[in-house]
């Protein structure tokens, strides 16, 4: 039986918890007030914490929409993290199933898979342009899918080996000993009792995609822009527009609270199941 605490000390945890949030909401905050300013009213003395009511408008919004290739970069990003996400949970799921059900390769070749996320992705910029610029596949949706996913299958790997190994292989045998093939007992019983770990694996190589900016901005230009770069050629050599820069920001951050808003049930899940060992 858990004793409940006392009241002052449930108080003082609430106090902690509130500072705790105000602290690491105060940028998010600011920045959201941030985009409904006008330029005169950022850079006025003393500073202006929250604009009139009067004064408050989607202007900052509808001019990134509109005139700073903003739609296009959320589309573009939308694109490059749904489809990066998906690849890195498919191919991940069936080679965390392998690892580990067959044992295939050893400890060794696990942390060897897992290493590659480790690896810096500068060091491997200029190989990957040079490699994409011979492909041909330079300023399009699909080198930015490449290159993100070959930093996010490994990460992904990892995250659902740890789910397949906590599921009983006795189910998966009961399957075999019916009739079913691998494919198919990883299919119809695996899949399924790994879903909080496949959306949690989703979330999170769709987080990393949406975020990513050194490859967005070398190897795009004209026909693809996603957010990351968009945002940053709002400042310029003579102005920073920074009014924009915080709508921007408002517009690349909410799709992402969004998703994670509708599926929070299953990322708990997934984040904790395997906690608890019977």
């Amino acid at each position: 039986m858990f004793r409940r605490k006392p009241l002052h000390l449930q108080l003082i945890g609430a106090a902690a918890l509130l500072t705790a949030l105000s602290f690491f909401m105060f940028p998010v905050i600011w920045m959201f007030l941030t985009s409904f300013k006008t330029q005169d009213q950022i850079f006025s003395v003393p500073p202006v914490l929250i604009p009139p009511a009067e004064q408050w408008n989607l202007d900052n919004y509808i001019a990134i929409l509109t005139q700073n290739n903003g739609l296009q970069g959320v589309r573009d990003t939308a694109l490059v993290a749904s489809v990066t996400a998906f690849i890195s949970v498919s191919i991940g799921a069936l080679a965390a199933y392998s690892l580990a059900r067959f044992r295939f390769g050893g400890d060794e070749f696990s942390f060897w898979i897992i290493s590659t996320r480790m690896f810096p992705p500068v060091a491997s910029a200029v190989p990957l342009f040079l490699l994409f610029r011979q492909l041909g596949i330079l300023d399009t949706h699909w080198v930015l899918i490449i290159a993100n996913s070959v930093f996010n299958v490994p990460f992904a790997v990892w995250l659902l080996k740890g789910f397949i190994e906590d599921l009983p292989v006795e189910l998966e045998e009961a399957a075999l000993i019916e009739g079913a093939t691998f494919f198919g007992a990883f299919r119809r019983i695996t899949l399924p009792l790994i879903a909080p770990g496949l959306v949690t694996a989703f979330l999170f190589t769709f987080v990393f995609t949406w975020n990513e900016f050194m490859f967005a901005l070398l190897m795009t230009r004209r026909a693809v822009r996603p957010m990351t770069v968009v945002i940053s050629s709002l400042a310029g050599g003579h102005t920073i527009l920074w009014a924009q820069i915080a709508a921007a920001g408002m517009i690349t951050i909410l799709p992402g609270v969004l998703v994670v808003v509708f599926l929070h049930r299953y990322l708990v899940r997934g984040l904790t199941m395997g906690a608890l060992k019977s």
